[in-house]
């Protein structure tokens, strides 16, 4: 596919590849047909300045979309020149395949959709650390359906290695575990919300702290869970679930706005203070 290297839009290359699929043997058009779906999965979502921020809203615009985007994980990352750019990774799902991507914003105004690369760049739940770390952009995912992952690139784009950050070890945590949201910072280190999956398939909120120097290290670890479902909201779409996908602290307040078994939200609240004096 070099030929078409710096030759064509984005419209031209869907086009030279639809004919090229047509024209091809049988072996051929599975590859293809990936590449088309690379290709149509890279796109741009234009607002206008006068609609308001509600009126915003981004649908599945791809066949890797056709069944739902899924849990993006904002971030307000600070660039190298001081400046700042919103990402947000999120799951697209064609139905069969999950596909990692990327939206990229910094008006919220034009919306660019790109796709994570790389044999890192898998599963769900992947989510920016706000700034660089020495230099390199720093990820957690869950490459195994089990661990948290700890990854870094030179580039947003492109993933190739990951390694375990953090195993199960409670029992609301050990059928999986997994990060609700991008690290926040602050003096103690980097927060972490972590999901846990336990007995009946219970979804709680927690919460770990990772060293500021060098975030692949787990300075802390709460013991019990900070939010477990309650009565209201052990039924829904989903049942025994709650589930976040991002916190903020606003004047020493940890809040997190938290969804329930699929079918309402709700925020909590907790003294930041409180939660890093629990680490274990």
């Amino acid at each position: 596919m070099d030929k078409y290297r710096e030759r064509f839009s984005l419209e031209e290359l869907r086009a030279n590849l639809e004919l090229e699929m047509k024209q091809s043997r049988s072996s051929d058009q599975e590859a293809i047909r990936g590449i088309l779906m690379l290709a149509q999965s890279n796109y741009e979502v234009q607002f206008q300045p006068e609609q308001p921020l509600s009126e915003r809203i981004l649908f599945p615009a791809t066949p890797s979309q056709r069944n739902g985007i899924e849990d993006a994980r904002f971030v307000r990352f600070q660039n190298d020149d001081g400046s700042y750019v919103y990402y947000a990774t999120f799951t697209a799902f064609d139905g069969k395949v999950i596909f990692p991507e990327l939206v990229e914003t910094s008006d919220f105004l034009l919306f660019r959709f790109i796709t994570l690369n790389g044999p890192a760049a898998k599963n769900k739940g992947m989510a920016l650390f706000p700034r660089k770390i020495n230099g390199l952009y720093a990820m957690l995912s869950r490459q195994d359906n089990e661990n948290i992952y700890f990854m870094l690139s030179d580039n947003v784009h492109f993933w190739y290695e990951s390694k375990v950050l953090l195993k199960p070890m409670f029992p609301w945590e050990l059928v999986q575990l997994g990060n609700c949201g991008s690290p926040i910072e602050t003096e103690a280190g980097w927060l972490v919300l972590s999901h846990g999956v336990g007995p009946l398939r219970t979804y709680c909120i927690g919460a770990f702290l990772l060293s500021h120097d060098d975030p692949s290290k787990v300075i802390g670890r709460l013991r019990e869970p900070l939010l477990t479902p309650d009565q209201r909201e052990r039924k829904g779409y989903v049942p025994n679930v709650v589930y976040t996908c991002g916190a903020l602290v606003h004047d020493g307040e940890l809040i997190i706005p938290y969804g329930m078994a699929d079918h309402a939200t709700g925020f909590a609240t907790v003294p930041l203070d409180e939660v890093l004096a629990a680490m274990q």
